[in-house]
């Protein structure tokens, strides 16, 4: 699929991700930077979640050295640091990897399991565990935001929210900002510099209508062609039903089940109308499919709090690595179910995608 973004309303660069890599306004791979001096929020955490915790030193040997940076992309290895510094899992070429949370019937998150307490089904068959870790790894993140007329008055208290998200994430996370009315816009390519973030989301110029599904297939392939971190989401807020896309839901669907696709995190900021029941299902519906979670709140004043969950949730996942039974060059749709059952536990639920295409495109109108 060909994305060209569209020409930003505030004199960002336009670039397509089909562009030869010399083109200087069409980079061929986000450039690293330093995090930002980071503040945390004083504001408590719900109940929900416990406190996010630290992000994992570089992996040592036994003298305490750190490993060589030129290790080959097939070494059995499960963590190492890239050239750049950047902190990556390792994982089998045959591998599929699963980010997946679990809560308890109170909606707690949990975080003690081990590898025995989970099962994995492809097609309903289970499948061999071969990876298993939980530990805070860095993110590629798309933070899109809805730019359309009708979010003029909420954009300030989004931002907020938006910015809090990052500065509760894993410092080392990189994020990109994308603005969408009926057009999307890259407004910051991917950065944790928090004012370059600050100063795209305040790129405002609310009118049009809502082309959420084009901008968030438009982000997915954007994480797709440069993320260089493994993990992915995207972060995704709106106040209406979608209204302008070429992409219909559905269609955006099979994107994001790409092997390896982003989980969706969505805020929907709607009111009791007919219509926007509609966008609270599409929202639904694309969340749980791609192992994210939908927020639907009463008032604008709970989105901040919600930004800070989403990134409690983030920070505190099971990495979970399986070898298919079935070869993933046979391709396909493959349906995911995840169990976790442990002593001291009553019934647990776990969030991971429902699915996922292996080794090949999704066409059109075809698929779950």
């Amino acid at each position: 699929m060909l994305v060209t973004w569209a020409v930003p309303h505030m004199a960002a660069p336009v670039w397509s991700q089909a562009a030869p890599a010399q083109d200087p306004s069409k980079p061929s791979a986000p450039p690293a930077e330093a995090p930002p001096a980071q503040t945390p929020s004083a504001q408590a955490a719900p109940t929900q979640a416990p406190p996010a915790t630290a992000s994992p030193a570089p992996p040592t040997d036994a003298k305490g050295a750190s490993p060589p940076q030129d290790k080959p992309a097939q070494d059995k290895k499960d963590r190492d640091i890239n050239d750049q510094g950047v902190f990556v899992f390792r994982k089998d070429v045959d591998e599929v990897l699963l980010h997946a949370s679990v809560v308890d019937d109170k909606q707690h998150i949990i975080t003690t399991l081990d590898r025995s307490a989970f099962t994995v089904f492809e097609d309903g068959k289970p499948q061999n565990i071969i990876s298993f870790h939980n530990v805070d790894i860095p993110v590629a993140m798309g933070i899109v935001i809805d730019n359309s007329g009708s979010m003029r008055e909420k954009r300030n208290k989004v931002n907020q929210a938006a910015l809090n998200l990052v500065r509760s994430s894993n410092p080392k996370d990189e994020v990109f900002v994308v603005n969408f009315n009926d057009e999307y816009y890259l407004d910051q390519d991917f950065t944790n510099n928090l004012l370059k973030l600050k100063e795209a989301l305040e790129k405002i110029d609310a009118r049009g209508g809502t082309a959420l599904y084009d901008a968030v297939v438009a982000s997915a392939e954007h994480l797709k062609k440069f993320a260089r971190l493994e993990k992915k989401v995207l972060f995704v807020v709106t106040d209406g039903e979608d209204n302008a896309s070429n992409e219909t839901l559905e269609q955006a669907i099979k994107h994001l089940q790409e092997e390896n696709g982003p989980s969706v995190y969505a805020i929907g900021i709607l009111g009791d109308e007919e219509h926007p029941k509609r966008a609270r299902k599409a929202l639904d519906v694309i969340a749980q499919r791609t192992g994210g979670i939908a927020f639907f709140p009463k008032t604008l004043d709970e989105v901040d709090e919600i930004s800070r969950t989403v990134a409690r949730d983030i920070r505190n996942q099971y990495a979970i690595g399986y070898r298919p039974t079935n070869p993933r060059g046979n391709g396909g749709f493959r349906q995911i179910r995840v169990e976790a059952k442990a002593k001291g536990h009553g019934k647990m639920v776990v969030r991971t995608k429902s699915g996922y295409y292996a080794g090949v495109q999704p066409s059109a109108g075809a698929g779950k």
